[in-house]
């Protein structure tokens, strides 16, 4: 089976996936959070209660959680290129792959954020506590399992992406299985990609279960 891959060519797609995969991840982090505290905060009884906020925020998020992964990446093509200024290679994708997945994190952390004892929020603000204390003190630390088994299940979804924004030429394990195996009828190397996205994706969930398991004060 292995004669008929090129180990060189295969370490070179996986660490392309680990890149595209942990870079977006950082971006969909960071974008999530803003989105899913917005969406907290603005919504009926938050902190910041405001129905226009609100609603355009949460229409932004449907619209990018509503289309298909692979339209949205066609559809990112001339922002791509304006902003990497290629729309090939593994930089080309992250731009889709962190506006892909923002919005899906944000909803998950939005709920992380709902399911936080309002009590506590309550004991905040009666003595005072600046919207940033109740966010940084109470709302993160209180919902921080969630919000690691919420981004668990968003990683392995961008690994998913990932493979898909292989079959436009994104690099990674998707674009070496499709060309390099699909194309040229190496189903060997079909498979092996297959086994090593499948491990990626078990280490994955087992870190992400760990740390959620660590944190979890229940």
């Amino acid at each position: 089976m292995f004669e008929n891959v090129n180990m060189d060519e295969l370490l070179t797609a996986t660490n392309e996936t680990f890149y595209m995969t942990i870079i977006s991840l950082l971006g969909t982090l960071v974008i999530g959070i803003l989105l899913g505290l917005l969406l907290f905060l603005t919504a009926r009884g938050g902190i910041w209660e405001n129905k226009v906020i609100n609603a355009i925020t949460a229409s932004v998020v449907n619209v990018f959680r509503s289309i298909p992964f692979i339209i949205l990446i066609l559809l990112l093509f001339p922002f791509t290129n304006f902003l990497i200024g290629t729309i090939r290679g593994p930089s080309a994708a992250l731009p889709a792959l962190i506006i892909g997945s923002a919005p899906f994190y944000a909803r998950l952390v939005e709920i992380a954020f709902r399911e936080v004892d309002k009590g506590v929020i309550e004991a905040a603000k009666s003595i005072g506590a600046k919207t940033s204390t109740i966010i940084f003190k109470v709302l993160i630390p209180e919902s921080l399992p969630a919000l690691v088994s919420g981004l668990t299940v968003t990683a392995i979804a961008l690994i998913g992406y990932t493979a898909m924004a292989g079959i436009i030429g994104a690099g990674g394990l998707g674009d070496y299985a499709y060309f390099y195996g699909f194309q040229r009828r190496n189903f060997d190397l079909v498979f092996i990609c297959t086994i090593i996205i499948l491990i990626i994706v078990f280490i994955i969930q087992f870190i992400g279960d760990f740390i959620t398991n660590k944190i979890d004060k229940r």
